[in-house]
């Protein structure tokens, strides 16, 4: 089964890496907004104080694990559908 929101991600990914370069040194996690069709380089310190505590810890260790494996973390958010997903994607 296909997951329709990393298909998204790896429509976006030139785009996304680009802003996410742009951005480098605010440690930025990306969103892409499925509604608005835009993406957001969003400082990592700011949006994870944003998150419940249990997406915090999810999201810290996310955030790691990618750091230290060159990856960007990328979420998608389907307001639509009430969805938010994140995913690692490689720089």
């Amino acid at each position: 089964m296909r997951d329709p929101y990393l298909d998204v991600v790896y429509q976006h990914r030139s785009l996304i890496v680009m802003l996410y370069e742009r951005y480098a040194d605010k440690k930025p996690v990306m969103l892409f907004d499925i509604q608005e069709q835009r993406i957001y380089a969003m400082p990592y310190v700011e949006y994870r104080a944003e998150l419940s505590k249990r997406s915090q810890a999810s999201l810290k260790k996310q955030y790691e694990r990618a750091i230290a494996n060159g990856e960007i973390v990328t979420f998608v958010r389907d307001n639509k559908k009430q969805k938010l997903v994140s995913y690692s994607l490689p720089r």
